[in-house]
């Protein structure tokens, strides 16, 4: 951020605020992102680099939403789907996968069940072998299937299993904590306390060891109901 702020370029600017930004909004450190996303959306929009537009709209819908910023992050919901769909020709294929799941996770947030499956199921179907991004589609369907209103146990855990089996072997450790966090809720649940013990210590130290406070203190407070 230092050294592409006085270049005064904008695409590395925005290089730079995509970057920092895509860090905290993984952390889970929603105040520290959503600066950094408006700004980047800014020079976006300024410097008419438009290939970065719908990762950054979808980036703020996301962050908003986790904020509680429920009417905001569904007018950026709605322009990140339209700003994708004028990509849908010759968008890459990273950006494209970000966008669904960013937008599968601020539906979600706002209890709309129905668009975040529909999300989900869009990168598993369009995007079959870029496994780096069919697993963070994955892990969400989970977390659609165990949402209260949907109680599925059965996919739920399928769903997490298979984001897990392919998180695991390309070392996204942010992902293989959240997989072993909702698999330790799902056996909370169910009642099987002994493995849901052992999916949350793993998950809370994994979120330790990369200082993930948001979902460690979730990881914390899911571990106090079993022990």
């Amino acid at each position: 951020m230092r050294l592409a702020e006085p270049t005064q370029q904008a695409y590395t600017i925005a290089q730079a605020h995509w970057a920092e930004s895509t860090l905290y909004t993984l952390q889970g450190d929603w105040t520290k992102a959503r600066p950094l996303i408006e700004r980047w959306i800014t020079v976006v929009r300024t410097g008419h680099i438009f290939l970065q537009l719908s990762y950054a709209v979808a980036s703020s819908a996301w962050v908003l939403a986790q904020l509680g910023e429920a009417n905001e992050a569904l007018k950026r919901v709605a322009e990140g789907e339209e700003l994708l769909e004028r990509q849908r020709v010759g968008g890459l294929v990273g950006q494209r996968g970000w966008v669904y799941h960013a937008l599968g996770r601020t539906c979600l947030q706002l209890g709309r069940l129905d668009e975040a499956r529909s999300l989900g199921d869009r990168v598993v179907e369009s995007l079959p072998g870029h496994h780096g991004f069919v697993a963070p589609a994955l892990h969400l369907l989970g977390d659609v299937a165990t949402h209260p209103d949907r109680f599925d146990a059965e996919a739920g855990k399928a769903h997490y299993g298979q984001a897990l089996a392919l998180a695991e072997p390309r070392g996204m450790r942010p992902l293989v904590a959240h997989c072993h966090l909702g698999l330790g809720e799902l056996d909370r649940r169910t009642g099987k306390r002994k493995q849901a013990r052992e999916h949350l210590t793993t998950a809370a130290t994994m979120y330790r060891e990369m200082d993930m406070r948001f979902w460690l203190e979730q990881a914390e407070a899911e571990m106090g109901g079993v022990a």
